[in-house]
């Protein structure tokens, strides 16, 4: 019986069920073949903590086997060479992936292009001469990039920006550092943020430019690979920029302007990462209902004490609800409706009641629940990092706030 009163349009339902056969071909039999490097974090990474060279292949061959299966490409604008089926489909198609893989099969994360790694709708606002060098190998699965915004003192205030952008010639010298930099240990360009007019950034009123910059340029550096949760290595970041020439075709939207992108980087991110906590948590939801049922103490399955059920039930009731808004704010937005409160409670919502969910998920199965064998706090790893991701749960409450203060107080 179906839990949602309305059908995903066909084409999207057609996308989703072709995606999973996809998945099952490419992700999982990939973690089958190659089980020992992907799920040992001391055979996954170098002493460095970069992903080891094995691992780059098998993540470019996901990316690549997308782009030609279609779906890697599949919410990329058609302005971009994609298929450009908008933000419902990429909510979806993200939820179905999370929910149907899970923690373990971590490489689905490569199977869709996500906004700061490949193509999106960021990349509409680079330069012709840009799009020339980069386009074809991105749209391919071939390239990479990261998105450089994040700094050690400017987190959730992006105007707090310390990197300076200072011309030079009719280009400009950047100079400054980035932190939390995902995928920046592999990718092959950084969309990096700085200020080019200090006055205007001072008065939050623009001043902060975007510019499209190799990896390899002289100067850029990769100073760290930030380590989380225990893990010996990671896919995170510091980069350090010492006078790294840009030149005007490297500009990504208008000079000064380079927030608006920031911000069209950040609303995408926070419909992933909505698809991520609730496919996340409902496939942990899943593992613990399966468990209760079997799982027998006291002469009676533990499914049979409300103790356990009880709040599993609430997570159910959560991540429905997580789920509807996640659908709602996705279709309001490919309306063209901004959707900025709704957006914001969707994803403070959905990360926190995810969270929550694989955390009964994990004390249902008991001490079993900590084993890596479950993958279980892998999830909750990854789903408690993104209550801080693209906007803490605490800014985006001001979000909320201030826009209901400002009249829009429709629920």
């Amino acid at each position: 019986m179906p839990a949602i009163a309305f059908e995903l349009p066909e084409e999207i339902r057609a996308v989703r069920d072709g995606l999973d056969a996809f998945l099952k071909a490419e992700v999982v039999a990939r973690h089958a073949r190659h089980h020992d490097l992907l799920a040992d974090p001391r055979r996954t990474y170098e002493e460095n903590g970069r992903y080891r060279p094995e691992v780059v292949a098998l993540i470019r061959e996901v990316r690549m086997a997308a782009a030609e299966a279609g779906y890697y490409n599949m919410c990329v604008p058609e302005a971009l060479g994609g298929a450009g089926l908008g933000l419902l489909a990429y909510y979806a198609c993200w939820q179905h992936a999370f929910h149907s893989c899970g923690a373990h099969n971590w490489l689905a994360v490569y199977a869709i292009s996500h906004w700061a790694f490949g193509p999106s709708r960021i990349l509409e606002n680079v330069t012709d001469e840009a799009r020339a060098e980069i386009l074809d190998g991105m749209l391919a699965g071939r390239t990479s990039m990261c998105f450089g915004l994040s700094e050690p003192g400017a987190g959730s205030d992006a105007a707090m920006l310390q990197t300076r952008a200072t011309p030079d010639g009719n280009g400009w010298r950047i100079s400054g550092r980035k932190i939390w930099t995902t995928n920046s240990p592999i990718a092959d360009y950084c969309i990096v943020f700085a200020v080019t007019e200090p006055e205007r950034a001072a008065d939050r009123k623009g001043g902060i430019s975007a510019f499209l910059v190799p990896t390899d340029a002289e100067g850029f550096t990769l100073e760290s690979i930030i380590r989380m949760h225990g893990s010996v290595g990671g896919n995170e970041a510091q980069l350090v920029f010492e006078q790294v020439r840009v030149e005007p075709w490297q500009l990504v939207g208008e000079l000064h302007q380079g927030f608006r992108t920031a911000i069209q980087g950040v609303s995408l991110g926070r419909i992933y990462n909505s698809a991520r906590a609730v496919g996340l948590a409902r496939w942990a939801l899943e593992m613990a209902l399966d468990y209760a049922g079997t799982r027998e103490a006291f002469g009676e399955a533990i499914a049979g004490y409300q103790g356990v059920t009880f709040p599993l039930a609430e997570s159910a009731m959560e991540l429905h609800a997580a789920h509807l808004m996640g659908l709602n704010a996705a279709l309001l937005l490919d309306r063209g409706e901004p959707a900025i409160k709704e957006l914001s409670m969707t994803k403070a919502y959905a990360v926190e009641v995810g969270a929550r969910a694989i955390d009964r998920a994990i004390q249902t199965h008991g001490a079993m629940g900590f084993t890596n064998e479950l993958g279980l706090t892998e999830a909750y790893n990854v789903v408690r990092s993104v209550n801080v991701a693209d906007g803490t749960n605490e800014i985006l409450r001001r979000t909320i706030v201030h826009r209901l203060l400002g009249g829009d107080v429709e629920l």
